[in-house]
Parts: structure tokens; C-alpha cells; sequence
């Protein structure tokens, strides 16, 4: 027998019994499409709730350019194609759900950038990822993590007739329900699959990178520059994607974690920085810069936490990236809105401490989500300042498209509200290869080689979800 199903503006919502998010996600994950965006590591407000999709209605695409519905071409630039698609399941919003009220659920890759501004274009593409990914979703699951309640909540969509809509949005919670009930704790985490990972940047050549960096910030053309190195490795047979995402949210919990699965590509992303939240017109981003690795002893821990906090190289570094922030928003918000509730705060992860910005804004009347993404898109935490400049330079220095890596993660609500990650501390796999990232700001101050070794210590723990090696053999946590 079926709880009561509460129906509101056109939502129909279902109370179901506590699920363990991961036992939720095994068991929708024979659908197609499935989306779990992930918070796994527990926080009052950012790791409050996890969302889970799948079987979306409908799939927006876009690659150089050219956007499509379900492979058919749309017209227009991509945005405004993908603002036409969401138009007609335009809601009102609800601050009574737990969630958003359906919505497409993807990823917006780094290369997506060229689309906006002109930006140089990189030597190398793999082709793994496009360029936007975004699946359209009428049912939803949202777990809160404090309370435990679990709610599927259900638009009825693509239908548009009233009618239409409710026969099938009760057809879906009832489809949902009956797959959530038969979910079972999930079985142990799997076997590690280690991998042979090789970089397109020695430890010479990517010390020797900094310095091409540096000399561009003493030359004038820039203040600050993000620069990566990019990982891969050949997948065998048959590799179990969400194994590994498993074994990732245990090594490296994150308050912005997710698994996508899409034809040809799975993504595993543990990030624990937000790009952009929309909700109503109240806009925030969460800038991250500046990092130290953890360690096992607590009081060493905590002073280099403190130091972290004190380093007027890692300050200058975050308040270089807040002002131009601050700029972006100020394109699309309204006069004088944008402030910075916190600046440089720490934030403590599995193996880093971080110092985090917040940027505040109001957007401007008649804007929208996408029009927010267009004026700030990619973030300026993982491209640099002034943004252009610096893009042009990480590719040139770099060399291969980064695809996903510092793209975005996340949904955008048939409500009108956004909420996405920076895609860092992600792997993508296209079945036959997996990509991992890694990089970090570049200042005058940089050192060459403390610049790379934060870039092995911002990866160590995803790497560790490849291994069964502990981490903790190694002196940290």
C-alpha cells in the first residue's frame, strides 16, 4: 500500500522509508541515465541532502557549437537552445520541496568556455566528454541526511496536459517507489582496480610550466593562472565505474560529489567547491584557493591549518580570484549586491585544508540561470586573473583540452534554480580510458616544485580509490 502522495503547484511529492544513498543509487542503477549528486561528506548546510535521477525524457547536447534534443539539431547558440528546451516545464517555485522540481542534470565542460568568449583553441582533444551534457529529469529522489526522510518527487513531465501529466506523474512515483523498495545495504566496496596512470607533464616539465607562468605575470599580461596537469590510463574490460565512485566517496568524501552515467561516459567526482547557486535571485559562488595537506598527529594538523590561514601568498592568491568573482557577478547582478560574507575561511577536507571564499550577489530583474552561467562561466578559482588572458595561457601552456576538468557539475531546476560544482577532483571514463586532473593557481610567489606537489596531493586520495594501499601508510590522513 502506497503513503499518501501530496500534490502541490503541480508537483506531486511521495514520503518513502530511509534509504542509504548508495543502496538508492544501485538500485535505480539499471535505468538509464542515472544521476546522483552526491553529498557525501556531511554538512549542516552544503552536504545537507543528496538528489537521485534517472530514465530522464529527454537529453541536451552540445559540441562545437551545435546543440541538440534527443540528436536532433536545435537552433541558436547553445544557451539560448537549452533555454528554449526547459521553457515549457517552466514551475513556480516551492520552498515547501525538498528539492529542485525536475530539472536537466549534467555537466557544462571547461571547453564550453570558447563558446561564450574567443579563447584560443588547445593542440590536443581527446573527444571523451561534449561540451554540454545535460539529461532532463521528471522524477527525482531527495535524501536528507540530518532528518533521514526520503521523498521522490514527480512532475509528470514531458507531458503538458493536466490530466496527462498527473496519471503519469502518480505512475512514476509508483514505478520509483516499487524499484526503492526492493533496495538492499550496499555489499562491501569492491576490489580496488590499480592503474597505470602516465601525465602529460614530467616533474621538470611542469615545474618548468610554473616559470612560463611566472614570466607572464613578471611581463605584465597576468596576475594568476591555474595550470594542470592531466592523468590517464587505460580501463580494462568491463571496469566498474561505480565501484569506483565508491571507493572514491569513501577515500575522499566530498560536500559536492556525484556520478553521472552517460552513453559512452561515466563521471566520478568527489569536488568539494561550489561554482554557482541560484536560488530565487540570490546568487552565490565559493571560491577555493589555497591548500595544504593534512596529516595524521591533530596538533600538527592545526597549525598547518592556522598556517594555511596566515600565508599572505595563499591570501593574496584567494583575494585575487574573489575580486575578479566579485566582477563577474557584478555583470549580471544588481548595482551594488555583490558582497563577500567570507573571506579566506578554512574549510578541512579528507587530506587537504583549503581556504574558502563566499561571493554574494542579487540577480538583475529578467535574467535567468543561464544567463548567469554565460556572464561567469568557467569559474575564475580554476582559470585565473584577468580570466581571458589567463584561459589563453593554459592552453597554450598546456596544451590538451581539459574537457571536463573545471567545467561544472550539477542541475538546473525547472523552478529556475541552479546549483553546480567546479568539476575538480573528478574522473571521467569513456570506457576504454580514464582522465584525472590536477592543478592549482600560479602567482608570482609560486614555488615550482611546491606547485607540483600540490598538485599530487590534491590527487593522492583519488588516486587511493584506485589502490589498496592506505593512505594512512603514508603518514596522512
Amino acid at each position: 500500500m502506497r503513503t499518501r502522495d501530496i500534490w502541490t503547484q503541480d508537483i506531486w511529492t511521495r514520503d518513502i522509508p530511509s534509504l542509504d544513498p548508495v543502496a538508492a543509487a544501485l538500485a535505480l542503477s539499471h535505468l538509464p541515465g542515472l544521476a546522483f549528486l552526491d553529498s557525501a561528506m556531511p554538512h549542516a548546510t552544503l552536504g545537507r541532502r543528496s538528489l537521485l535521477a534517472a530514465d530522464p525524457f529527454g537529453r541536451f547536447r552540445c559540441r562545437d557549437g551545435r546543440a541538440t534534443l534527443d540528436g536532433q539539431a536545435l537552433n541558436g547558440a547553445p544557451l539560448e537552445a537549452l533555454r528554449s528546451c526547459l521553457a515549457p516545464y517552466r514551475v513556480a517555485p516551492d520552498p515547501g520541496l525538498p528539492t529542485i522540481p525536475g530539472g536537466a542534470i549534467g555537466y557544462i565542460a571547461y571547453d564550453f568556455g570558447r563558446s561564450l568568449e574567443p579563447a584560443a583553441v588547445p593542440d590536443r582533444r581527446a573527444g571523451l566528454c561534449d561540451d554540454i551534457a545535460l539529461n532532463l529529469y521528471d522524477t527525482l529522489l531527495a535524501i536528507d541526511h540530518a532528518s533521514g526522510r526520503c521523498q521522490l518527487v514527480a512532475t509528470g513531465f514531458p507531458e503538458t496536459d493536466p490530466a496527462a501529466r498527473k496519471a503519469c506523474a502518480l505512475a512514476r512515483l509508483d514505478a520509483f517507489a516499487a524499484l526503492l523498495e526492493r533496495a538492499e545495504l550496499p555489499p562491501p566496496l569492491p576490489a580496488a582496480t590499480p592503474l597505470d596512470w602516465s601525465s602529460n607533464f614530467s616533474r621538470g616539465a611542469y615545474e618548468a610550466a610554473v616559470e612560463r607562468v611566472r614570466d607572464y605575470i613578471r611581463a605584465g599580461d597576468i596576475y594568476q593562472a591555474n595550470l594542470a596537469q592531466r592523468f590517464e590510463a587505460a580501463l580494462p574490460p568491463g571496469f566498474d565505474a561505480f565501484g569506483l565512485y565508491r571507493r572514491l566517496r569513501a577515500t575522499n568524501p566530498a560536500t559536492f560529489g556525484a556520478y553521472l552515467a552517460f552513453e559512452g561516459l561515466k563521471i566520478a567526482s568527489s569536488s568539494p567547491e561550489r561554482f554557482l547557486k541560484l536560488e530565487g535571485r540570490s546568487v552565490e559562488t565559493r571560491p577555493i584557493k589555497g591548500t595544504v595537506r593534512r596529516v595524521a598527529d591533530p596538533e600538527q594538523d592545526d597549525r598547518l591549518a592556522q598556517a594555511l590561514q596566515a600565508d599572505p601568498k595563499e591570501r593574496a592568491e584567494n583575494i585575487m580570484i574573489v575580486d575578479l568573482l566579485r566582477n563577474d557577478l557584478s555583470r549580471i547582478c544588481e548595482p551594488h549586491s555583490v558582497q563577500v560574507p567570507t573571506l579566506c575561511g578554512l574549510e578541512s577536507y579528507a587530506s587537504v585544508h583549503h581556504l574558502v571564499s563566499v561571493v554574494t550577489g542579487t540577480l538583475r530583474a529578467g535574467m535567468d540561470a543561464l544567463d548567469l552561467l554565460g556572464a561567469t562561466f568557467p569559474g575564475g578559482s580554476i582559470t585565473g586573473a584577468p580570466k581571458l588572458r589567463a584561459m589563453d595561457i593554459i592552453t597554450e601552456i598546456e596544451g590538451d583540452a581539459r574537457e571536463l576538468y573545471c567545467g561544472a557539475i550539477g542541475a538546473i531546476g525547472f523552478d529556475g534554480s541552479l546549483d553546480t560544482s567546479i568539476a575538480i577532483r573528478t574522473v571521467f571514463m569513456d570506457g576504454k580510458t580514464a582522465v584525472l586532473q590536477s592543478g592549482g593557481g600560479v602567482t608570482l610567489l609560486s614555488e615550482p616544485a611546491a606547485e607540483y606537489e600540490e598538485t599530487l596531493t590534491k590527487a593522492a586520495r583519488v588516486f587511493e580509490a584506485f589502490t589498496d594501499k592506505a593512505f594512512a601508510d603514508r603518514g596522512e590522513r
